[in-house]
C-alpha cells in the first residue's frame, strides 16, 4: 500500500504563484510514476502533469505548459508541482496521484485547495 498526503494550496491572486508538494509513504519502491490532477467544482478530474521515473520524463496538460513545471526528490519520495501565471481557471481541488506496480494501483491524496482570484 502506497500512501499520498499533499499539501501547498492556498489563496493567490491571478499572476501568483504557488508550490504544491506531493509525499509517499509505504510501499515507494513499487512507484513508477506520479502526477498531479484537478477537479473544479462541477466538473471532471482532469490530468495536469505527470512524471515518469524510468527517464524523468514529463507530459502536461496543454494549458498550463510553460507555466507549471513538476519535478521530483527522489531521496525523499516527494513530487512537486511549481505553478506560475496563475489563473482563475486554474482554481480547482488538485489531487496528486501515484502509480504502482501494485496490481497498476493508482493511489490518491486527499486533495488541497488552490483558489485564485481575479
Amino acid at each position: 500500500q502506497v500512501h499520498v498526503v499533499e499539501s501547498g494550496g492556498g489563496l493567490v491572486q491571478a499572476g501568483g504563484s504557488l508550490r504544491l508538494s506531493c509525499v509517499a509513504s509505504g510501499r515507494t519502491f513499487t512507484i513508477y510514476g506520479m502526477g498531479w490532477y484537478r477537479q473544479a467544482p462541477g466538473r471532471e478530474r482532469e490530468f495536469v502533469a505527470r512524471m515518469l521515473w524510468p527517464d524523468s520524463s514529463t507530459e502536461y496538460l496543454d494549458s498550463v505548459k510553460g507555466r507549471f513545471t513538476i519535478s521530483r526528490d527522489n531521496a525523499k519520495d516527494t513530487v512537486y508541482l511549481q505553478m506560475n501565471s496563475l489563473k482563475p481557471e486554474d482554481t480547482a481541488i488538485y489531487y496528486c496521484a501515484t502509480h504502482t506496480t501494485l496490481g497498476g494501483a493508482i493511489y490518491w491524496g486527499q486533495g488541497t485547495q488552490v483558489t485564485v482570484s481575479s
